[in-house]
């Protein structure tokens, strides 16, 4: 990367940024309040000049608009993220937050510590539909799990029997069927077990007998009719509805995440590791980015907050502890996959050896998921399947732990 010179410190807003520059010696060379539009922020390119580095706290969101005009002006950009500035901003005199104080806080940092900040790397545009579709599917999951506790509320009000049949089985077709044609236990009573048959045994034919049985079981408990029962059933209607466009949404982003997914060229490496699938897989993919950006397995560990952390102060304090830093995504996502992959034998084997150490079930997933870190960053460096051996060499393929 070529000397820069100057920074320019950008603390983004919804309507408006403001912007800093300073000088390779530090020295403040203007400020000034950027309006959130093209021709503004080619303008404070234009005024910094034709070698400086725009370094931003927030690159996505309010903040794209100014990353996709540094990138296709060739100026290099860095992120710094939020966290690492508000700690940095303790090193600087005074007290005040303002958009102006951050904006310098983030272009001296990255003078100083120009090593140390996200240089991103130009737009993959398959990593970016990724990003977008995976962050869609959070919030239909977040949806999900705020309507389905609603729901199993308002069962627990009308009727807590009633709930206890139908409120772990609320993922499966035929109860959000029956809640939308027999919302409440009154209703069911009224419909009566033939009906209730009807309407999920086509949808559950291996359960649905069983089930409808569970509930007459249930609705025989309760006898008493609660107050606001048929508001109540209105709501339950609604939200079971609700329920079932949102697995249908869930179902249909899950083929576009993998369509998509599939694209990119190192969907086969990370889809050849037991347990991954392309969910997964594509949230694992978009949270790494560019694998090249971290030397080492341990780099890698570090970033998703899988590497211990080691403590120490005389003879007080002594020990590595878990870190509770890091992408947390990315964490979450080796987490399940090493999870996922437990019926693989090498992987239930590295697990049963850490269970047997004194380890519990999370930690013992959480040891497997840092030994996958060390063989998914293997793996996308060189490019090799899991299983496949480099080319021209002889020995025993990447094994999945060691």
């Amino acid at each position: 990367m070529e000397e820069i010179d100057p920074w320019i410190g950008l603390d983004v807003g919804k309507s408006d940024h403001h912007a800093t520059v300073v000088d390779a010696a530090g020295g403040r060379l203007f400020d000034r309040p950027v309006r959130n539009d093209e021709a503004a922020i080619e303008k404070l390119l234009d005024d910094a000049g034709p070698h400086a580095a725009l370094v931003i706290d927030q690159p996505g969101s309010i903040g794209t608009l100014a990353v996709a005009v540094a990138r296709r002006r060739g100026f290099p950009v860095a992120y710094i993220p939020g966290l690492v500035m508000r700690r940095a901003s303790q090193l600087y005199p005074g007290e005040a937050k303002t958009d102006r104080r951050d904006s310098f806080v983030i272009a001296d940092t990255a003078r100083i510590h120009r090593a140390r900040v996200h240089w991103l790397t130009p737009s993959d545009e398959l990593l970016q539909e990724l990003s977008v579709l995976g962050g869609y599917d959070d919030d239909l999951a977040h949806d999900r799990t705020r309507t389905a506790n609603r729901l199993r509320d308002l069962l627990l009000q009308a009727s807590p029997a009633v709930e206890r049949v139908l409120g772990p089985r609320l993922d499966h077709t035929a109860v959000r069927t029956l809640l939308e044609r027999y919302p409440t236990p009154t209703a069911m009573r009224a419909a009566g077990k033939r009906r209730l048959l009807r309407v999920v045994q086509p949808k559950a034919p291996r359960m649905g007998a069983r089930l409808v049985d569970d509930l007459i079981a249930a609705l025989q408990a309760q006898t008493v009719e609660v107050p606001a029962e048929t508001t109540i059933g209105r709501v339950i209607r609604d939200l079971a509805t609700e329920l079932t466009r949102l697995a249908a949404s869930r179902e249909q982003l899950a083929r576009d995440i993998e369509a998509v997914f599939t694209r990119h060229p190192h969907a086969p490496v990370l889809l050849s590791i037991p347990g991954i699938g392309a969910r997964t897989g594509a949230r694992i993919l978009t949270e790494i980015g560019d694998v090249s950006r971290f030397p080492t397995a341990g780099h890698l560990a570090a970033y998703a907050g899988l590497a211990p952390v080691t403590k120490q102060s005389g003879s007080s304090i002594r020990g590595e502890h878990r870190s509770r830093r890091g992408n947390h995504r990315l964490k979450n996502a080796l987490w399940l996959s090493a999870f996922c992959s437990l019926h693989h034998p090498p992987s239930r084997d590295y697990y049963a050896m850490k269970r047997s150490q004194g380890k519990p079930h999370n930690a013992a997933v959480l040891c497997l998921a840092r030994r996958r870190c060390d063989l998914i960053h293997k793996m996308l460096r060189t490019g090799l399947t899991y299983g496949e051996s480099p080319a021209g060499k002889t020995g025993s393929p990447i094994p999945i732990s060691t």
